[in-house]
């Protein structure tokens, strides 16, 4: 409640931030990671990184970009993009996961009101619909196949979904293509799999399915009242209405949550993952982890 970030898990990828602990003590306002680093959002506007250097835990290079105006910031595998509040994106980081983003940057002056990043790649959405994509082109940093498809936004006005990049890794929705035809509200990704989240509660899945992309263990629990799916590398974890949480994917990455399932049958009103683990706020203020 005082804006002050804890951290704790593997040093190097980012769990430990002494380095940067007097900034992080007030005034935080979001908090993003990536595979190896973490970036946080103050209430003045500015960004506090840290972790892999390489992965964006420096943003030294666009430091002056990120002393003020920011209002986001969204991870891939392993660099940042901001957007700010004049609708421009600045990107750091590992450049063949996004951190360079000079082939669109023509695109990403102004007019950006979401980011959204996979293991190596971003896609923003301009206030006109548009998605502008970058970064590896073998996991979608390419759009011109469904280039013509993008005008309207990746989950479309009509509540369709368009995917592209690597089929195995959720590019190829054929697979469950008539329950992706409308009502589609949330689309979230992992390293290897897609959820999407319909009006009428359901989670519909795709892509690998050691990473999340086959769902049939926890089906029954994921035809109705599903609010949020929150991926972490190679798993999911949805909130249901009630304040239960169902998770699938990879055990080891967060797929397997029973070690915590007593906690996680009420209560729960968002949830993070990282590459490896999840954690659950709760109504109450406290915070149930699991994962490696």
């Amino acid at each position: 409640a005082n804006g002050s970030v804890v951290t704790w898990g593997y040093a190097y990828f980012g769990r430990d931030s002494s380095a940067v602990a007097p900034l992080l003590n007030e005034g935080i306002v979001q908090v993003c990671a990536n595979s190896e680093s973490l970036a946080a959002v103050k209430d003045n506007g500015s960004v506090v990184t840290w972790g892999n250097a390489d992965y964006g835990g420096n943003s030294s290079a666009v430091a002056p970009l990120l002393t003020g105006g920011v209002v986001q910031v969204c991870g891939s595998g392993g660099a940042f993009a901001a957007i700010k509040a004049n609708g421009s994106v600045v990107t750091w980081g590992a450049a063949d996961h996004g951190g360079n983003s000079s082939r669109g940057a023509a695109l990403l002056t102004g007019g950006v009101v979401q980011v959204c990043g996979n293991r190596g790649v971003f896609a923003a959405i301009k206030a006109n619909g548009n998605v502008v994509t970058w970064g590896d082109a073998f996991h979608g940093g390419d759009s011109s196949a469904v280039a013509a498809l993008l005008t309207e936004g990746v989950v479309q006005a009509n509540g369709s979904v368009v995917t592209w990049g690597n089929a195995d890794h959720g590019g190829d929705s054929s697979a469950v293509a008539p329950l992706l035809t409308e009502g589609v509200v949330q689309v979230c990704g992992n390293d290897g799999a897609f959820a999407a989240i319909k009006a009428n509660g359901n989670a519909v899945t795709w892509g690998d399915a050691d990473h999340g992309g086959d769902s049939s263990a926890v089906a029954a629990l994921l035809t109705g009242g599903v609010v949020q799916v929150c991926g972490s590398g190679g798993a999911f974890a949805a909130i249901k209405a009630n304040g239960s949480v169902v998770t699938w994917g990879d055990a080891a990455r967060g797929g397997d949550s029973s070690a915590v399932a007593a906690l996680l049958a009420e209560g729960v009103v968002q949830v993070c993952g990282n590459h490896s683990a999840f954690a659950a706020i709760k109504a109450n203020g406290s915070a149930v982890t699991w994962g490696y």
